[in-house]
């Protein structure tokens, strides 16, 4: 299922060029389609949290991908740009259902692996991204580019369907049992709240402009045939499968919070190279260690709030971590996409959010060194305890 719905968010990426092709519009317009997918994927998730202090975690996960089924058919249906840039704010819906409801199930049925765990959860919806580029070159080979969402809906309907059946022979664990308090949770764990929201909702926010006009960068600016570029981009997210297995496990045995910023100042420094390298070659090899470094931060950051909140507080204030990033983040292609079709050159736009990054990044390593940033949980230590319990 993970597959499934990141897939629905990432797939836009690859089928900008044929959606301006059929619709006939610019770059702002396209920005608006992608971000709408990532706007959705943020706006449910508070009320996603509010819903599991109620129901069970896998209730909510499989009525996510009923959600992305409804949502797949109805885009492939639609006539206008208006009501494609609506069906993926629908998909992106199921995915910000899902990985609210799944990233603290997976926590909780594995609490002893914590970033492992949620590093192979990663990795299947990596390989989501790295799939959907090639799967669009091959399924423009024989249709249009609605037919992905028809295939996506078919794929769907068999995933929630095995879903059900295997939740209804699990043996479920009830960790959150007592996270009934969104707002109290919140207001206990901002601290390490909004030190996960500044550091992945600004990277991500240039992280998103940057690989879903990726393609049209590479083909305007550095000359790459969008063909070519489909695949580099395919290699962009391929990077990514080891980095959330590798650095997910890596997450366990070190101190997040050196790591997160790592990761940051490593994306930074190769978007700038990005810039000024020229040749299909060192662009492909930049490419692959920028997808990892990249893609290195979800597992790490993930890791540093699920395995240092505590279980009466972990869903709902992960879930205002992830509502709130989803939302900073989601701006990016819309915003990338303004910018250009204003006149401003693509590597001018991706240096000045570079500069903007890095600023925080100075801030944020200076908050480290003086001890207040919040550490996260140090990797091996107990579980933290509720208020008035002891371990």
């Amino acid at each position: 299922m993970v597959f499934l719905v990141n897939f629905a968010r990432v797939v836009f990426a690859s089928l900008l060029d044929p959606i301006a092709v059929d619709f006939q519009v610019d770059e702002a317009a396209l920005g608006a389609v992608a971000t709408a997918a990532w706007l959705g994927s943020a706006l449910p998730r508070v009320p996603t949290g509010y819903l599991l202090t109620k129901v069970p975690r896998h209730h909510v996960v499989i009525g996510s991908g009923g959600l992305l089924v409804g949502a797949a058919v109805f885009t492939s249906f639609s006539p206008t740009l208006p009501l494609v840039t609506l069906g993926a704010f629908l998909l992106g819906l199921s995915s910000g259902a899902y990985f609210i409801a799944a990233n603290p199930l997976v926590s909780e049925l594995f609490p002893e692996g914590v970033g492992r765990a949620l590093g192979i959860h990663g990795t299947a919806a990596q390989l989501a991204a790295v799939v959907a580029p090639l799967l669009v070159v091959a399924v423009l080979l024989v249709g249009d580019w609605r037919l992905t969402f028809r295939l996506l809906a078919v794929a769907g309907v068999l995933a929630t369907a095995g879903l059900y059946g295997t939740a209804r022979r699990a043996d479920l664990p009830d960790a959150g049992s007592e996270d009934r308090d969104l707002l109290g949770a919140a207001r206990a764990q901002w601290r390490i709240v909004l030190t996960g929201v500044v550091v992945v909702g600004t990277v991500g926010f240039l992280w998103n402009g940057l690989f879903n006009f990726y393609v049209r960068y590479l083909s305007q600016v550095k000359g790459i045939p969008p063909e070519t570029g489909n695949l580099v981009l395919t290699l962009l997210f391929a990077a990514g499968v080891p980095a959330f297995f590798v650095t997910g496990r890596l997450a366990d045995r070190f101190p997040n919070v050196p790591l997160l910023l790592g990761v940051v100042g490593g994306f930074l420094g190769c978007v700038v190279l990005l810039t000024l390298t020229q040749g299909l070659l060192p662009i492909v090899a930049l490419t692959v260690v920028m997808g990892y470094i990249l893609h290195s931060l979800f597992p790490v950051a993930d890791t540093y709030l699920l395995a240092s909140l505590p279980d009466h507080h972990r869903a709902s204030a992960y879930t205002a971590y992830s509502a709130s990033m989803m939302i900073v983040q989601a701006g990016g292609s819309v915003t990338i996409g303004e910018l250009v079709a204003s006149g401003l050159a693509f590597d001018t736009v991706f240096l000045g959010l570079c500069a903007v990054v890095g600023t925080v990044l100075v801030a944020l390593v200076a908050l480290h060194v003086t001890g207040r940033l919040p550490a996260g949980r140090v990797p091996g230590e107990a579980e933290p305890s509720p208020p008035g319990e002891t371990t």
